[in-house]
C-alpha cells in the first residue's frame, strides 16, 4: 500500500507488500523488497537498495547524500539487508568514491532514534545502536555489537564482534571483539552478552584469559599476539586477527 501523498521517482522498483506512508519520498533508483514498511515522513535517498522486511519510523533519513566535502554528486550507494529497524530521526548517508562508494547495513539491526551512519560505514548483523549513537565515516562494526546512548565512534575506526560500548563514550581507536568499554575504556570481556549468546563457559574462560594477555600484562600487541596465537580457541583466534588488522591501533 502507497499513501496517495507519497512522491515515488519513476524510477524506484517498489515489491509488493512494500507499504509507504504519507509524505514520504523515494528517490532516484531505490530497490525496497518486500514486507518492509516505510513510515510517514520519511525520506530514502536516491541509488538506495533496502531488504525485506525493514521498518522505517518517521522522519528517518535513509541514503541521502553524504555530509564528505569532497562528495560531487557521483551515484555512490547504501545498502540495507533485511529485518531491520530505523526509528524517528535517524541519519543514513550513502558512500563516497574514496572508499567502496557504499554505506552497508546488514541484517536485523535496532537503530534506535537520532542515530547517525556517516558515509562508507560497514555493518554487521544484530547491531543495537541505541539513542544518539553516532559513527563517523568509514567505520567497521562487527556482528552483535551494542553501541549505548550517545556514543561516538571516531572515523576509521572498527569494532569487533560482540563488543560493547557504553553510555556517552568516545571512542577514536579500534576495540577488539567481545570487549566491554565503559567510560572511554576498556572496562573487562562482554561476559553477560556471550552467555546470553550461548558462548559455553570453556570459550568465555579462553577470551577472559585472551583479554588479560592484551590488557593486563603490559605485553606490546606483537607480544600479545604471539602468546594468544597458543590458543585453540576459534574466538581467540578472531582477537588474534582483528589485533594484526587493527590499524589505529586497540583502545588502551
Amino acid at each position: 500500500m502507497i499513501h496517495p501523498t507519497a512522491i515515488i521517482d519513476p524510477s524506484a522498483n517498489i515489491a509488493d507488500g512494500v507499504e509507504i506512508g504519507p509524505y514520504s519520498i523515494v528517490g532516484e533508483d531505490v530497490s525496497i523488497d518486500s514486507g518492509t514498511v516505510v513510515g510517514p515522513h520519511v525520506v530514502i535517498g536516491s541509488y538506495t537498495t533496502i531488504g525485506k522486511n525493514n521498518r522505517f519510523f518517521q522522519f528517518s533519513s535513509i541514503g541521502e547524500e553524504n555530509q564528505d566535502k569532497k562528495y560531487a554528486g557521483e551515484p555512490t550507494r547504501t545498502i540495507i539487508g533485511d529485518g531491520n529497524v530505523f526509528r524517528e530521526c535517524c541519519t543514513v548517508h550513502r558512500g563516497t568514491v574514496q572508499d567502496g562508494s557504499e554505506t552497508r547495513i546488514g541484517n536485523n539491526g535496532w537503530f534506535m532514534a537520532y542515530t547517525h551512519i556517516a558515509h562508507d560505514c560497514v555493518l554487521g548483523d544484530n547491531i543495537i545502536m541505541s539513542n544518539n549513537a553516532t559513527l563517523a565515516g568509514h567505520v567497521h562494526v562487527g556482528d552483535h555489537v551494542i553501541l549505548s546512548g550517545f556514543a561516538k565512534i571516531h572515523q576509521f575506526c572498527k569494532i569487533g564482534d560482540h563488543a560493547f560500548i557504553g553510555m556517552d563514550c568516545a571512542i577514536s581507536k579500534d576495540i577488539p571483539p567481545f570487549v566491554l568499554v565503559a567510560e572511554n575504556a576498556p572496562y573487562g570481556l562482554n561476559s553477560e552478552g556471550l552467555k546470553r549468546r550461548g558462548f559455553s563457559a570453556e570459550s568465555i574462560s579462553e577470551l577472559k584469559r585472551a583479554y588479560r594477555t592484551i590488557y593486563r600484562k603490559s605485553l606490546k600487541t606483537d607480544e600479545a599476539i604471539a602468546e594468544m596465537s597458543e590458543s585453540s580457541d576459534p574466538h581467540v583466534q578472531q582477537m588474534v586477527e582483528f589485533l594484526q588488522n587493527a590499524n589505529r591501533g586497540i583502545l588502551r
